[in-house]
């Protein structure tokens, strides 16, 4: 434990922003998750809109902060990538 009094408020201020980033960094992972799930069951309107949604969650979380803005453009290029991939097999 930390004896340092800006050392103590940095572990308090740390812990509220983890506590307010973790929704919004769950919510994106899961959006992501759907929308993976939705490419492989081979609906393609289905998969589209669960991308929509999962570019949607991924740019609010880097919006915010939570995640890097390439973090999320990377994210985001794989799911097209993927979706791509099976539309063409």
């Amino acid at each position: 434990m930390a004896n340092i009094k800006s050392a103590l408020k940095r572990i308090r201020s740390s812990g509220q922003k983890q506590l307010r980033n973790q929704p919004i960094r769950a919510r994106a992972r899961s959006a992501a998750k759907e929308a993976r799930l939705a490419i492989e069951s081979g609906n393609p309107a289905e998969a589209e809109q669960a991308i929509r949604a999962a570019f949607s969650a991924l740019d609010r979380a880097a919006a915010k902060g939570v995640i890097h803005k390439r973090n999320a453009a990377r994210r985001k290029s794989r799911l097209v990538k993927t979706l791509a991939k099976t539309s063409q097999g």
